[in-house]
């Protein structure tokens, strides 16, 4: 079983999952747009009980923008402001990192590009990846 290990920008908090990825998905939904001040969001969804998170300004910020309506925990860190991971009730037991937090991106690669309904039009995904217009299913 791999680990995967990242951590904010400026260091203060960290995180560790000792898991196989379920999926790596880059997200196009309104919500992650202003979460990360992009396009999109490249995510990694691990199950949730295998996440572990240390440092002191680990904070969290309860989402219902979504369409589901569900809360959907959006965890950052309070001293540099990185979005580090999130996680809710429409997902189940699952967390999903963000990609760019992580120590090691050399292995990331989504085959799944989902909420393409609102995806901005500058961004092109590549011929033959998968894609969702809301979340996959």
């Amino acid at each position: 079983m791999p680990t995967i290990e990242g951590g904010c920008l400026c260091g203060e908090v960290r995180y560790r999952a000792d898991a196989e990825p379920v999926m790596q998905v880059i997200c196009h939904c309104r919500s992650c747009q202003k979460n990360t001040g992009s396009g999109f969001s490249m995510n990694i969804a691990v199950p949730s009980e295998t996440l572990r998170v240390t440092g002191d300004s680990h904070k969290m910020y309860v989402d219902r923008s979504g369409a589901s309506g569900k809360p959907f925990e959006r965890h950052f860190c309070g001293a540099c402001g990185s979005p580090i991971f999130g996680s809710g009730d429409a997902y189940g037991a699952l967390s999903f990192i963000k990609a760019g937090t992580l120590d090691d991106a050399s292995w990331v690669a989504p085959s799944l590009h989902i909420w393409c309904a609102e995806k901005l039009p500058c961004i092109d995904i590549p011929a033959g990846a998968g894609r969702a217009a809301g979340n996959p299913g």
